[in-house]
């Protein structure tokens, strides 16, 4: 056992299967690291092709299931790296974010991409939290 605690992967429930080698969430001890969680729905189909709010939501929903699945909120997620195709998108990002976070604000990073993974998809957003003591 190592300082972290025992490295657990989590498959979560509602989101499709990993597109290569990955899986959704890795929680070592109290740490929680989420996979780049895409605008998809269960069955890997994009969600609101080309329509960065749309995406956004779907991808918070899917960080959601992500950290439930590992124990944690958003209140926890210490901090998230955006990857967006076009950082002009940066403020209707943030406003969708805000609705998930509310006054907890992440540490964050932003990067423009030429593309992602799936044809279509214009955001992408990875996170790592931390669970409270007790909850680990």
């Amino acid at each position: 056992m190592s300082e972290l605690g025992t490295r657990q992967e989590i498959r979560v429930p509602g989101i499709a299967e990993p597109i290569s080698h990955y899986t959704d969430v890795v929680r070592a001890g109290r740490l929680v690291f989420v996979s780049g969680c895409a605008p998809t729905d269960e069955r890997g189909r994009l969600v609101g092709a080309g329509d960065v709010v749309a995406q956004t939501r779907q991808v918070h929903e899917n960080l959601k299931r992500c950290l439930s699945a590992a124990g944690a909120t958003f209140a926890d997620v210490c901090k998230v790296t955006v990857f967006l195709t076009n950082v002009d998108d940066r403020e209707q990002v943030n406003t969708v974010r805000k609705e998930y976070f509310g006054a907890q604000r992440p540490a964050s990073t932003l990067v423009e991409v030429s593309r992602l993974a799936i044809p279509d998809m214009v955001v992408e957003i990875e996170a790592i939290a931390v669970l409270p003591e007790g909850r680990a």
